[in-house]
């Protein structure tokens, strides 16, 4: 049965595009497509699971498509999936139109596509692709807003994607090849472009400036697929990078080190919900990066939860914190964001808890340091959530009704994720750090965050300034990857 991955590889990687592009022949079937694409989803990656067999096959030749199926992009593929089950449950009784729904099959399929990548010419051509759909999401509501955001994300995506593809060019100088092994044996500004071009698409430090206001700018289940999956596609492709040349290995850690610190400071003085949720994935992403053998296990339940959370976000009554804390919410709602919250902040009994204490496991001093103060920032951050006031005499909105499939979907997912890390509960030690992490950070916020009317310049997020900053990240990484690899190519 293991022969029967490479085929349905390939029949799955085309089947969301071939479904996506029939709904404008079918658009009264939308939502009924859209579920059986999602569905087959779910199936496959527990093909991958249940043979547990990574295999490495090419399409063409040793120049064309080359594609992994394995847990590690397994684990990222059933994210994908539960993630765009919830918001098409969540949406299933709303307005939206056909085309909705088309945009977010070919959303869905181009993200899979580039879990499935193993080269960077097909890795490109998913992202790009990926990014029209995107854009197509964001500006949804046609807003003179939305429509200018989307350009924006639009842009920037294009300008680290030029930088990606003239690196992806000196590694097939290098080795006539475009497979990610050929990093290996490429000159260090191959490396710097690529993983420029990546950092900028996955929202990896000042790279991914861009995410905060993109992010909170889109309706909230488009939210929810940009926060819990779209930027893990440009993070798997590092991973899988890191992975085959362990000299990478150090950049990704100081990476991720980085951004997550960056994340959750500017994160603790954030006043709208959907900012603030934002910049916490831009923190969650160094956890991701922390350790590559774990990224998986950590995408899953951080997609999960923050999937959750956008949606809780689209249906409180205001985006401005300060006006939350003065009248109570609905309970239900209060409950749906509280256990999402608690799971990101690494609480026992939630799928986080699991995977944080997975990537501890594999830390050094330096990080383990570094990422602790982080998570107890994370915590703080959650705090703002779960400290809001609410009550049961407070009539639930009427989009209570749709979250609550998707509250099944992604919640129920979180506690199943339990499973990902059993002996996480058999370690005293590791139960009573996790509960003091979470303890801090609630500490942190009640103390000081809660009190702080501090508001950041963010004029870094124009436009010209991005651009910019990536010029600069590109002179950073260069001189970084130059540090720690020899100048004839990455030592595996």
């Amino acid at each position: 049965m293991i022969e029967l991955l490479p085929i349905g590889a390939i029949f799955w990687a085309a089947f969301p595009f071939f479904v996506g592009f029939s709904i404008y022949l079918l658009p009264q079937l939308s939502r009924a497509l859209t579920l059986v694409v999602t569905f087959s989803s779910l199936i496959f990656a527990g093909l991958i699971f249940w043979l547990d067999s990574p295999q490495t096959f090419q399409l063409l030749d040793s120049f064309g498509v080359t594609l992994t199926v394995d847990t590690l992009g397994g684990f990222f593929i059933l994210t994908n999936a539960l993630v765009t089950l919830a918001v098409l449950l969540y949406c299933w009784r709303s307005d939206k139109v056909s085309f909705f729904y088309t945009q977010l099959i070919l959303l869905h399929g181009s993200v899979n596509a580039a879990f499935l990548c193993a080269d960077f010419i097909s890795l490109y051509v998913a992202l790009e692709v990926l990014s029209i759909a995107s854009f197509l999401l964001v500006t949804y509501s046609r807003s003179p807003r939305s429509i200018w955001v989307g350009l924006r994300y639009l842009f920037i995506s294009n300008t680290a994607m030029l930088f990606y593809l003239v690196g992806t060019a000196l590694v097939f100088k290098a080795t006539h090849s475009f497979q990610f092994q050929g990093l290996i044996e490429s000159p260090p500004e191959a490396t710097a472009l690529i993983f420029l071009g990546l950092l900028a698409k996955g929202g990896i430090f000042v790279s991914g400036l861009w995410l905060p206001q993109t992010h909170s700018q889109a309706e909230s289940p488009v939210s929810a697929m940009l926060s819990g999956v779209v930027v893990k596609t440009a993070v798997l492709a590092m991973v899988r990078c890191a992975l085959l040349a362990p000299a990478l290995d150090p950049v990704l850690r100081l990476a991720g080190v980085a951004t997550a610190l960056l994340g959750v400071a500017a994160g603790m003085v954030e006043r709208d919900t959907k900012r603030m949720l934002a910049l916490s994935t831009v923190s969650q992403l160094g956890f991701v990066l922390a350790v590559p053998a774990t990224a998986g296990a950590y995408a899953l339940t951080h997609g999960l939860a923050k999937g959750a959370l956008f949606l809780v976000a689209g249906a409180l009554p205001s985006r401005d914190f300060k006006v939350l804390q003065e009248k109570p919410i609905a309970l239900s709602l209060w409950a749906f964001g509280t256990i999402a919250a608690l799971s990101v902040s690494g609480m026992p009994l939630i799928g986080g808890f699991v995977t944080k204490a997975l990537v501890s496991k594999s830390l050094p001093l330096w990080q383990g340091v570094a990422l602790n103060v982080a998570a107890v920032g994370t915590a703080a951050l959650c705090a703002k959530l779960i400290f809001l006031p609410h009550s049961a005499a407070v009539t639930a909105p009427g989009k209570v009704k749709n979250l609550l499939p998707s509250m099944v979907v992604l919640l129920g997912g979180l506690m199943v994720a339990n499973g990902v890390n059993p002996s996480a509960y058999s370690s005293l030690d590791t139960l009573v750090k996790a509960v003091g992490i979470v303890g801090g950070g609630w500490l942190l916020y009640w103390i000081i965050i809660r009190r702080v009317t501090l508001k950041l310049p963010w004029g870094v997020e124009r436009l010209e300034h991005l651009t910019g900053t990536m010029s600069l990240s590109a002179i950073a990484i260069f001189l970084l990857v130059l540090y720690l690899m020899p100048l004839g190519g990455v030592t595996p």
